[in-house]
């Protein structure tokens, strides 16, 4: 535990040194958000800083020299993996400033890339894990799903990424739910450190601490009204490491439970399509994700902020009381 408070402090500390400088570059570069034009509300939000995802990416590569060891190839895939994602978000993200629009990658370019990083990070977790040990969620037992692991993983790995992404919409929001997500999975991985190597738990937390430092102190800059906006580099990097630790320490299902938010933005979505394609126009929410229609209803930022960060330490209170 001491190890993995000293990895958030200096996570803390690095994000902190570095976070001014890359505002600052951004802003030279005039890499500024466009705002969605229906997302008038949001029309002065328009030029903010977008790709600050670095802030917290850049703590965990340079600190992932000394986390990692070459008895934990899980925490190297996981590290090398979230990395590529925000790689992905950074290109989407650079050809959207790049051409003053909100379209960057097209979607297919954007799934192609997803699925492309999930494939390979299946398969690798598959050489490592050939059971396929998975852990059912309340009924703390776990499940040796063989083969069969490969495309659990490549769906989680998308959907995840897709559903973090969606997430990031208003000020906080994608970091706030995160950093709460990461400290109960955190607390979860001791749980069930029978069915995890002791090396590769412990890279797991100290992974965890450096993430949870670097978006405390993201979230500064990040809270309304932000200074910074993480862009695709951040949230798509985000994604991927939920999706990856999860998996990594058996609790890719718990992702359902624990990441609920994450769930309920891209379901209000799916659900958002579905329902206006079958009825020709109607819409079940004001607005998708979920939490533009919370904003539509009149909700500040803040309180849309504080109502998923609360519901998220709800359901992992629930998490932990399952596996007692």
């Amino acid at each position: 535990m001491k190890e993995v408070l000293i990895y958030f402090l200096a996570s803390f500390a690095i994000a902190l040194a570095l976070a001014p400088f890359i505002i600052i570059g951004l802003k030279k570069l005039k890499y500024g958000q466009e705002i969605l034009k229906y997302v008038d509300w949001h029309k002065s939000k328009s030029g903010t800083p977008t790709m600050g995802g670095w802030i917290f990416i850049i703590p965990m590569v340079l600190l992932s020299f000394f986390i990692l060891s070459q008895n934990t190839p899980l925490g190297l895939i996981a590290i090398v993996s979230s990395t590529s994602y925000g790689v992905l978000g950074f290109l989407d993200d650079f050809l959207k400033v790049r051409r003053h629009d909100n379209l960057g990658l097209r979607a297919y370019q954007k799934i192609i890339g997803q699925g492309g990083i999930a494939i390979l990070v299946a398969i690798f977790y598959f050489m490592v894990n050939p059971e396929g040990r998975i852990l059912i969620p309340f009924f703390n037992v776990s499940f040796d799903m063989g083969f069969w692991i490969l495309p659990l993983a490549f769906l989680i790995l998308v959907a995840t990424t897709n559903a973090v992404n969606l997430t990031d919409g208003v000020d906080g929001l994608a970091g706030g739910v995160s950093i709460v997500y990461f400290a109960i999975l955190g607390v979860l991985i001791g749980f069930v450190s029978n069915y995890i190597p002791i090396e590769e738990g412990a890279v797991f937390l100290k992974i965890i601490g450096v993430t949870c430092g670097a978006l405390l102190c993201y979230l500064i800059f990040n809270s309304n009204k932000a200074k910074v906006f993480m862009g695709d580099t951040g949230s798509l990097y985000l994604g991927g490491l939920v999706a990856t630790l999860s998996l990594f320490s058996f609790m890719g299902l718990f992702i359902l439970i624990l990441g609920a938010m994450y769930v309920l933005s891209a379901l209000s979505v799916i659900m958002q399509v579905a329902y206006f394609k079958a009825t020709k126009g109607k819409r079940i929410f004001l607005m998708a994700p979920f939490h533009h229609h919370l904003e539509k209803k009149g909700w500040g930022e803040a309180r849309i902020v504080a109502l998923y960060c609360a519901i998220t330490i709800l359901v992992g209170a629930i998490c932990m009381m399952s596996m007692l």
